[in-house]
């Protein structure tokens, strides 16, 4: 299947090829053709299944640039995931005369008022600074034809409820409603049957992100034990790029400034952060300058960075939805991954229900002896891992791989 079969024009098409975006995904397939012909739709998937491509390629196709106002709107959780979506659209709409502007905090709103007086045709936006400028009346969604929520039950799971009502009594009755979500609780649910038209619910499921390209293992392990145990497991692996999710704000904080103690090439990533200081992280880790990126789940929504090898679950997530989309940030693009998930005694339920959601039942890593020794019960450690991404400029994975192997002990 091509995506000019989808509906979609020989202009965006070729474009998409010049991205050297070849076929549609299936969540894009089933979703692209309802949304050209206006339908809402509310889609169920997990990241890394292309749904960003879902719903902006319809909208861009949909799109006539000689109108000056705000078309369609695309409302994120967090400045991480609508600076990423941001830069899928500019991507595909480099030189097409579409204009786009994210909206959120942490930037300044003069000159973000500067560019909505001129004209902006898609808006990615985060609630709360997009409430601001409707309250300050510097944006008007009274012409838009389309808003998508995008990680809809992150949004409400972190009280942006109210908001989201509020934005969507600002535009237009007959608009298009597109939600997509990972997981489809019930707030989620209420939401689309009071906010939407009839909607086509699509759901891709999970097995097509987790199982053909990323290898899941469980590593036993107590409280007392885990942080050695993580580090033995970073010397035993070798990851070129890591992601390590812990429970809660504190914990990050915590764990990252052990590994720091121990030589380790880590940053932190939460809530409590000031949007220069996340935005400086993420910009870091994606030129490899931090090797281990330690985060919680709301701050990790929208990642998606070229290179990550691991994913450490710390922290055992309590739902399977939430360790699919974990996982999920490595294994892209065809590249195989390696999840590893802490499990201590009290972990039986959770893992029973990540067990039951991944189809099989997860082997366990066993850690080598020298490294085990190399690190006791409370983290201590006599050796100092290389730090195989410090300082470097990114070129294709593998040989960047190899290049950091080389690199000698500092």
């Amino acid at each position: 299947m091509s995506f000019r079969s989808l509906g979609i024009s020989e202009q965006w098409a070729e474009k998409l090829d010049g991205l050297r975006i070849v076929s549609p995904t299936p969540i894009q397939q089933d979703s692209i053709p309802h949304v050209l012909r206006g339908r809402d739709v509310v889609g169920q998937a997990q990241t890394g299944t292309g749904k960003t491509l879902a719903f902006v390629l319809p909208i861009v196709e949909k799109l006539d640039p000689a109108k000056e106002h705000v078309q369609a709107l695309i409302v994120a959780p967090t400045r991480e995931l609508a600076i990423q979506i941001t830069e899928e659209v500019l991507k595909l709409t480099e030189g097409t005369g579409v204009h786009t502007l994210a909206v959120y905090g942490g930037q300044d709103v003069l000159a973000q008022m500067h560019r909505l007086e001129g004209t902006v045709h898609i808006i990615v936006a985060t609630p709360g600074r997009l409430l601001d400028h409707v309250r300050r009346e510097t944006v008007s969604l009274d012409r838009v034809e389309t808003v998508v929520l995008d990680e809809a039950d992150q949004m409400l799971h972190i009280g942006f409820l109210s908001d989201i009502e509020l934005i969507l009594d600002e535009t237009p009755s007959q608009r298009q409603t597109l939600l997509f979500s990972a997981t489809m609780p019930d707030e989620v649910r209420d939401l689309s049957e009071r906010f939407m038209n009839n909607p086509l619910h699509i759901k891709v499921k999970s097995e097509t992100v987790t199982v053909k390209e990323i290898r899941q293992r469980i590593l036993e392990t107590t409280d007392r034990a885990k942080q050695g145990d993580l580090m033995s497991a970073i010397r035993q692996l070798r990851p070129f790029m890591a992601i390590i999710f812990c429970r809660t704000k504190r914990r990050v904080s915590k764990l990252n400034e052990a590994l720091q103690e121990h030589g380790f090439n880590s940053d932190e990533l939460h809530g409590d952060m000031s949007q220069a200081k996340r935005e400086d992280v993420m910009k870091r880790f994606r030129k490899c300058e931090v090797q281990f990126l330690i985060a919680t789940d709301v701050a990790a929504r929208g990642i998606d960075v070229d290179g990550i090898t691991h994913v450490f679950n710390y922290d055992i997530p309590h739902d399977a939805e939430s360790y699919i989309h974990r996982i999920g940030r490595t294994g892209r693009a065809g590249s195989e991954g390696l999840a590893v998930t802490f499990v201590g005694r009290k972990d039986d339920e959770f893992l029973r229900e990540i067990e039951n959601a991944a189809g099989m039942k997860l082997k366990p890593l066993v850690l080598d002896k020298h490294e085990k020794k190399s690190a006791d019960s409370d983290g201590n450690s006599n050796e100092k891992p290389r730090n195989f991404a410090r300082g470097r400029t990114r070129s294709r994975q593998g040989n960047k791989e190899e290049q950091y192997r080389r690199k000698p002990r500092r």
